[in-house]
Protein backbone atom coordinates (compact mmCIF):
# COMPACT_ATOMS: atom_id res chain seq x y z
CA UNK A 1 0.00 0.00 0.00
CA UNK A 2 1.41 3.66 -0.83
CA UNK A 3 2.15 5.91 1.85
CA UNK A 4 -0.52 8.45 1.50
CA UNK A 5 -0.29 12.51 2.38
CA UNK A 6 0.11 13.15 6.18
CA UNK A 7 0.57 16.26 8.21
CA UNK A 8 3.67 17.57 7.17
CA UNK A 9 6.38 17.35 10.04
CA UNK A 10 7.37 21.21 11.41
CA UNK A 11 10.94 20.94 10.80
CA UNK A 12 13.87 18.81 8.86
CA UNK A 13 15.32 18.31 12.36
CA UNK A 14 12.22 16.00 12.68
CA UNK A 15 13.60 13.58 9.25
CA UNK A 16 16.89 11.93 11.12
CA UNK A 17 19.19 14.52 8.90
CA UNK A 18 22.51 14.93 10.34
CA UNK A 19 23.67 18.24 12.48
CA UNK A 20 26.11 19.58 9.96
CA UNK A 21 23.38 19.02 6.64
CA UNK A 22 20.41 20.47 8.88
CA UNK A 23 23.06 23.36 9.52
CA UNK A 24 22.42 23.99 5.61
CA UNK A 25 19.40 23.74 5.10
CA UNK A 26 19.13 25.70 7.91
CA UNK A 27 21.31 28.55 5.84
CA UNK A 28 19.30 28.24 2.96
CA UNK A 29 16.42 28.75 4.95
CA UNK A 30 14.53 25.36 4.20
CA UNK A 31 12.50 24.85 7.05
CA UNK A 32 9.70 22.94 6.41
CA UNK A 33 9.58 19.59 4.28
CA UNK A 34 6.87 19.27 1.62
CA UNK A 35 4.97 16.53 1.70
CA UNK A 36 7.03 14.19 -1.03
CA UNK A 37 10.28 15.29 1.07
CA UNK A 38 8.60 14.17 4.36
CA UNK A 39 7.94 10.86 3.71
CA UNK A 40 10.87 10.46 1.41
CA UNK A 41 13.97 11.57 3.61
CA UNK A 42 13.33 9.34 6.39
CA UNK A 43 13.24 6.46 4.32
CA UNK A 44 15.95 7.09 2.11
CA UNK A 45 18.48 7.91 4.83
CA UNK A 46 17.71 4.47 6.20
CA UNK A 47 19.10 3.30 2.66
CA UNK A 48 15.53 1.59 1.39
CA UNK A 49 14.35 1.54 -2.21
CA UNK A 50 11.49 4.45 -3.09
CA UNK A 51 8.94 4.77 -5.30
CA UNK A 52 7.65 8.65 -5.46
CA UNK A 53 4.68 8.99 -7.18
CA UNK A 54 4.41 13.19 -7.17
CA UNK A 55 4.03 15.78 -9.53
CA UNK A 56 6.37 18.25 -10.78
CA UNK A 57 7.19 21.08 -8.72
CA UNK A 58 6.64 19.32 -5.09
CA UNK A 59 10.14 19.24 -4.24
CA UNK A 60 11.37 15.60 -5.43
CA UNK A 61 14.94 16.96 -5.50
CA UNK A 62 15.43 17.47 -1.90
CA UNK A 63 13.72 14.77 -1.61
CA UNK A 64 16.23 12.27 -2.68
CA UNK A 65 19.09 14.67 -2.66
CA UNK A 66 19.35 14.83 1.05
CA UNK A 67 19.52 11.47 1.65
CA UNK A 68 22.16 10.87 -1.33
CA UNK A 69 24.30 13.59 0.52
CA UNK A 70 24.07 12.41 3.99
CA UNK A 71 24.96 8.31 3.23
CA UNK A 72 27.75 9.47 1.06
CA UNK A 73 29.17 11.52 3.48
CA UNK A 74 29.24 9.15 5.60
CA UNK A 75 30.01 6.01 3.10
CA UNK A 76 31.93 5.88 1.00
CA UNK A 77 30.64 5.60 -3.00
CA UNK A 78 29.26 7.61 -5.41
CA UNK A 79 25.59 8.50 -6.55
CA UNK A 80 23.65 8.87 -9.81
CA UNK A 81 20.81 10.98 -10.72
CA UNK A 82 19.32 10.11 -14.21
CA UNK A 83 17.10 12.95 -15.61
CA UNK A 84 15.47 13.54 -18.78
CA UNK A 85 16.51 16.86 -19.94
CA UNK A 86 19.45 18.92 -19.84
CA UNK A 87 17.74 22.02 -18.67
CA UNK A 88 16.50 19.58 -15.58
CA UNK A 89 20.17 18.14 -14.87
CA UNK A 90 21.05 21.42 -14.58
CA UNK A 91 18.64 22.65 -11.77
CA UNK A 92 19.35 19.12 -9.53
CA UNK A 93 23.12 19.81 -10.07
CA UNK A 94 22.57 23.78 -8.57
CA UNK A 95 20.62 21.93 -5.91
CA UNK A 96 23.49 19.62 -4.94
CA UNK A 97 26.21 22.31 -5.13
CA UNK A 98 24.05 23.99 -2.54
CA UNK A 99 23.44 21.54 -0.39
CA UNK A 100 26.55 19.33 -0.66
CA UNK A 101 29.60 21.41 -1.44
CA UNK A 102 30.20 22.78 2.21
CA UNK A 103 30.40 18.90 3.20
CA UNK A 104 33.14 17.79 0.36
CA UNK A 105 30.51 16.00 -2.03
CA UNK A 106 30.91 17.60 -5.22
CA UNK A 107 29.15 17.00 -8.45
CA UNK A 108 29.56 16.56 -12.75
CA UNK A 109 27.02 16.88 -14.90
CA UNK A 110 27.04 15.14 -18.11
CA UNK A 111 24.91 16.01 -20.89
CA UNK A 112 24.16 16.45 -24.56
CA UNK A 113 24.87 19.25 -26.65
CA UNK A 114 27.79 20.48 -24.52
CA UNK A 115 31.62 19.68 -25.08
CA UNK A 116 33.08 16.52 -23.92
CA UNK A 117 36.04 18.39 -22.60
CA UNK A 118 34.42 19.99 -19.36
CA UNK A 119 32.79 17.19 -18.63
CA UNK A 120 36.00 14.75 -19.04
CA UNK A 121 37.82 17.35 -16.51
CA UNK A 122 34.83 17.04 -14.32
CA UNK A 123 35.16 13.00 -13.97
CA UNK A 124 38.93 13.23 -13.47
CA UNK A 125 38.20 15.11 -9.99
CA UNK A 126 36.22 12.15 -8.97
CA UNK A 127 32.81 13.61 -8.10
CA UNK A 128 30.75 12.27 -5.69
CA UNK A 129 27.76 12.28 -7.53
CA UNK A 130 26.98 12.19 -11.09
CA UNK A 131 23.73 14.09 -12.81
CA UNK A 132 23.29 12.97 -16.22
CA UNK A 133 21.06 12.29 -19.61
CA UNK A 134 20.52 8.79 -20.23
CA UNK A 135 22.10 9.80 -23.88
CA UNK A 136 25.26 11.10 -22.84
CA UNK A 137 25.99 8.85 -20.07
CA UNK A 138 26.17 6.01 -22.71
CA UNK A 139 28.34 7.68 -24.66
CA UNK A 140 30.59 8.00 -21.69
CA UNK A 141 30.60 4.21 -20.72
CA UNK A 142 31.41 3.57 -24.51
CA UNK A 143 34.46 5.58 -24.49
CA UNK A 144 35.65 4.33 -21.44
CA UNK A 145 35.82 8.29 -19.80
CA UNK A 146 33.42 7.01 -16.94
CA UNK A 147 32.69 3.65 -14.71
CA UNK A 148 30.11 3.08 -12.35
CA UNK A 149 30.97 -0.05 -10.95
CA UNK A 150 31.21 2.46 -6.87
CA UNK A 151 27.77 3.23 -7.49
CA UNK A 152 25.84 3.09 -4.38
CA UNK A 153 22.70 5.27 -4.81
CA UNK A 154 20.99 5.31 -7.86
CA UNK A 155 18.02 7.89 -8.65
CA UNK A 156 15.25 8.14 -11.67
CA UNK A 157 13.97 11.51 -11.60
CA UNK A 158 10.82 11.77 -14.18
CA UNK A 159 11.26 8.36 -15.23
CA UNK A 160 8.41 8.59 -17.12
CA UNK A 161 9.46 11.51 -18.74
CA UNK A 162 12.50 9.61 -19.71
CA UNK A 163 10.60 6.74 -21.08
CA UNK A 164 8.37 8.76 -22.87
CA UNK A 165 11.34 10.08 -24.89
CA UNK A 166 12.57 7.36 -25.77
CA UNK A 167 15.24 6.39 -23.37
CA UNK A 168 13.89 3.05 -21.99
CA UNK A 169 17.01 1.04 -23.36
CA UNK A 170 19.87 3.59 -22.48
CA UNK A 171 18.16 2.97 -18.67
CA UNK A 172 17.90 -0.74 -19.56
CA UNK A 173 21.83 -0.95 -20.12
CA UNK A 174 22.66 1.50 -17.76
CA UNK A 175 20.94 -0.43 -14.84
CA UNK A 176 22.71 -3.36 -16.13
CA UNK A 177 25.64 -1.88 -15.46
CA UNK A 178 25.61 -0.15 -11.87
CA UNK A 179 26.03 -2.69 -8.75
CA UNK A 180 23.10 -5.21 -7.98
CA UNK A 181 24.11 -4.04 -4.01
CA UNK A 182 22.55 -0.13 -4.40
CA UNK A 183 19.66 2.02 -3.16
CA UNK A 184 17.77 3.12 -6.11
CA UNK A 185 15.18 6.25 -5.74
CA UNK A 186 12.38 6.43 -8.85
CA UNK A 187 10.54 9.62 -8.95
CA UNK A 188 7.77 9.73 -11.43
CA UNK A 189 4.34 11.85 -12.29
CA UNK A 190 2.46 8.82 -13.68
CA UNK A 191 3.16 5.16 -13.46
CA UNK A 192 2.92 3.17 -16.30
CA UNK A 193 3.34 -0.72 -16.54
CA UNK A 194 6.88 -0.15 -17.87
CA UNK A 195 8.02 1.77 -14.48
CA UNK A 196 6.11 -0.98 -12.82
CA UNK A 197 8.41 -3.65 -14.88
CA UNK A 198 11.38 -1.72 -14.03
CA UNK A 199 11.03 -1.34 -10.31
CA UNK A 200 10.40 -5.02 -10.16
CA UNK A 201 12.82 -6.08 -11.99
CA UNK A 202 15.84 -3.82 -10.39
CA UNK A 203 14.64 -2.69 -6.88
CA UNK A 204 13.92 -4.27 -3.69
CA UNK A 205 11.09 -4.39 -1.92
CA UNK A 206 10.83 -0.32 -2.63
CA UNK A 207 8.74 2.14 -0.83
CA UNK A 208 5.69 3.52 -2.19
CA UNK A 209 5.33 7.42 -1.52
CA UNK A 210 2.31 8.77 -3.08
CA UNK A 211 1.83 11.94 -2.83
CA UNK A 212 -1.08 12.38 -5.30
CA UNK A 213 -2.92 10.09 -7.95
CA UNK A 214 -0.96 9.01 -11.02
CA UNK A 215 -2.10 11.88 -13.35
CA UNK A 216 -3.75 14.00 -10.84
CA UNK A 217 -3.15 17.70 -12.58
CA UNK A 218 -1.91 20.76 -11.09
CA UNK A 219 -4.55 22.26 -8.86
CA UNK A 220 -3.70 26.06 -9.88
CA UNK A 221 -3.78 25.46 -13.50
CA UNK A 222 -7.27 25.73 -15.91
CA UNK A 223 -6.48 23.24 -18.62
CA UNK A 224 -9.01 23.45 -21.94
CA UNK A 225 -9.02 21.17 -24.86
CA UNK A 226 -10.67 22.35 -28.30
CA UNK A 227 -10.83 20.28 -31.26
CA UNK A 228 -10.13 21.63 -34.45
CA UNK A 229 -8.84 20.79 -38.04
CA UNK A 230 -5.81 20.56 -38.91
CA UNK A 231 -5.90 23.35 -41.27
CA UNK A 232 -7.34 25.68 -38.72
CA UNK A 233 -4.90 25.25 -35.94
CA UNK A 234 -3.04 28.17 -37.17
CA UNK A 235 -6.00 30.60 -36.62
CA UNK A 236 -6.91 29.14 -33.38
CA UNK A 237 -3.62 30.22 -31.95
CA UNK A 238 -3.95 33.59 -33.27
CA UNK A 239 -6.80 33.95 -31.70
CA UNK A 240 -5.46 32.80 -28.29
CA UNK A 241 -2.71 34.20 -28.66
CA UNK A 242 -4.46 37.34 -29.36
CA UNK A 243 -6.14 37.04 -25.88
CA UNK A 244 -3.42 36.38 -23.71
CA UNK A 245 -1.31 38.27 -21.44
CA UNK A 246 2.50 37.78 -21.07
CA UNK A 247 4.47 34.99 -22.52
CA UNK A 248 3.17 31.83 -23.96
CA UNK A 249 4.75 28.60 -24.99
CA UNK A 250 3.69 26.50 -27.64
CA UNK A 251 4.46 22.70 -27.87
CA UNK A 252 4.80 20.51 -31.46
CA UNK A 253 5.59 16.70 -31.87
CA UNK A 254 8.65 17.39 -33.58
CA UNK A 255 11.44 19.92 -34.43
CA UNK A 256 10.22 20.60 -38.11
CA UNK A 257 6.64 21.67 -36.52
CA UNK A 258 8.53 23.82 -33.69
CA UNK A 259 10.45 25.40 -37.08
CA UNK A 260 7.36 25.93 -39.13
CA UNK A 261 4.78 27.43 -36.32
CA UNK A 262 7.63 30.04 -35.14
CA UNK A 263 8.27 31.01 -38.95
CA UNK A 264 4.01 31.13 -39.44
CA UNK A 265 3.53 33.57 -36.11
CA UNK A 266 6.99 35.42 -36.98
CA UNK A 267 4.99 36.09 -40.75
CA UNK A 268 1.70 37.25 -38.79
CA UNK A 269 3.38 39.67 -36.50
CA UNK A 270 3.98 37.90 -33.15
CA UNK A 271 7.61 38.00 -31.96
CA UNK A 272 8.85 34.26 -31.71
CA UNK A 273 11.75 31.82 -30.95
CA UNK A 274 11.64 27.98 -31.17
CA UNK A 275 13.63 25.74 -28.99
CA UNK A 276 14.60 22.03 -29.85
CA UNK A 277 17.29 19.13 -29.25
CA UNK A 278 19.25 21.49 -32.12
CA UNK A 279 19.77 24.43 -30.58
CA UNK A 280 22.39 24.93 -27.69
CA UNK A 281 21.46 25.39 -24.47
CA UNK A 282 22.33 28.92 -24.08
CA UNK A 283 20.10 29.42 -26.80
CA UNK A 284 16.97 27.43 -24.71
CA UNK A 285 18.20 29.59 -21.41
CA UNK A 286 18.03 33.15 -23.70
CA UNK A 287 14.49 32.24 -24.90
CA UNK A 288 13.20 30.79 -21.01
CA UNK A 289 15.06 33.44 -19.31
CA UNK A 290 13.47 36.22 -17.46
CA UNK A 291 10.95 38.71 -19.65
CA UNK A 292 12.38 41.80 -20.47
CA UNK A 293 10.50 44.40 -21.90
CA UNK A 294 9.49 43.81 -25.95
CA UNK A 295 10.57 40.10 -25.21
CA UNK A 296 10.11 37.16 -27.12
CA UNK A 297 6.21 36.57 -26.20
CA UNK A 298 6.07 33.08 -27.97
CA UNK A 299 8.91 30.31 -27.92
CA UNK A 300 7.86 26.93 -29.36
CA UNK A 301 9.31 23.68 -28.39
CA UNK A 302 8.76 20.13 -29.88
CA UNK A 303 9.63 18.42 -26.43
CA UNK A 304 7.29 19.05 -23.17
CA UNK A 305 10.56 17.64 -21.42
CA UNK A 306 12.17 21.57 -21.63
CA UNK A 307 8.99 22.28 -18.98
CA UNK A 308 11.14 20.80 -16.11
CA UNK A 309 13.24 24.51 -15.73
CA UNK A 310 11.37 26.96 -13.53
CA UNK A 311 9.46 29.78 -16.04
CA UNK A 312 10.07 33.37 -14.23
CA UNK A 313 7.23 34.57 -15.56
CA UNK A 314 3.21 33.79 -15.92
CA UNK A 315 2.15 32.23 -19.20
CA UNK A 316 -0.26 29.96 -21.43
CA UNK A 317 0.76 26.72 -22.75
CA UNK A 318 -0.37 25.02 -25.92
CA UNK A 319 -0.27 21.68 -26.85
CA UNK A 320 -0.34 20.98 -30.30
CA UNK A 321 -1.20 17.52 -30.60
CA UNK A 322 -1.99 15.33 -34.13
CA UNK A 323 -3.87 12.89 -32.30
CA UNK A 324 -6.12 11.74 -29.56
CA UNK A 325 -4.42 11.43 -26.01
CA UNK A 326 -5.85 11.00 -22.82
CA UNK A 327 -5.86 13.57 -20.31
CA UNK A 328 -3.87 11.62 -18.03
CA UNK A 329 -0.86 12.47 -19.89
CA UNK A 330 -1.00 15.99 -19.25
CA UNK A 331 -1.48 15.31 -15.59
CA UNK A 332 1.63 16.05 -13.66
CA UNK A 333 3.37 18.01 -15.82
CA UNK A 334 2.44 21.52 -15.43
CA UNK A 335 4.37 22.09 -12.12
CA UNK A 336 6.51 25.16 -13.30
CA UNK A 337 3.23 26.76 -15.09
CA UNK A 338 1.45 26.60 -11.89
CA UNK A 339 4.38 27.99 -9.94
CA UNK A 340 4.77 31.24 -12.26
CA UNK A 341 1.07 32.22 -12.98
CA UNK A 342 -2.43 32.35 -10.99
CA UNK A 343 -4.59 30.05 -9.36
CA UNK A 344 -6.90 28.95 -11.38
CA UNK A 345 -9.27 25.81 -11.47
CA UNK A 346 -8.81 22.58 -13.58
CA UNK A 347 -10.62 21.72 -16.86
CA UNK A 348 -12.26 18.09 -16.70
CA UNK A 349 -12.39 17.35 -20.05
CA UNK A 350 -11.24 13.95 -21.46
CA UNK A 351 -9.43 13.86 -24.85
CA UNK A 352 -9.33 15.44 -27.94
CA UNK A 353 -5.94 16.83 -30.13
CA UNK A 354 -5.47 20.81 -29.33
CA UNK A 355 -5.09 21.35 -25.31
CA UNK A 356 -4.59 24.74 -23.06
CA UNK A 357 -3.14 25.37 -19.78
CA UNK A 358 -3.15 28.80 -18.90
CA UNK A 359 -1.66 29.76 -15.29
Amino acid sequence: MPNRPQAVTSHFAQLGIFPPLLKVLEQLRFTVPTPIQHQSIPAGIEGKDIIGIAQTGTGKTLAFGVPMVQRLYAAKGRGLVLVPTRELALQVDETFRKIGRSLGIHTAVLIGGESMRPQLDALRRTPRIIVATPGRLIDHLQQGTVRLSDVKILVLDEADRMLDMGFAPQINQILKTVPRDRQTMLYSATMPQTIARIAASYMALPVRVEIAPSGTTIEQVEQEIVVVRKESKHDLLESILNGCNGRVLVFSRTKHGAKKICRDLQRTGHPAAEIHSNRSLAQHWTVLGPANSGSLSPPTSPRAGSMSATLPWSLTMISQMTRKITYTGLGGRDGPVARAGRSRLPHPISEAPFAISRG
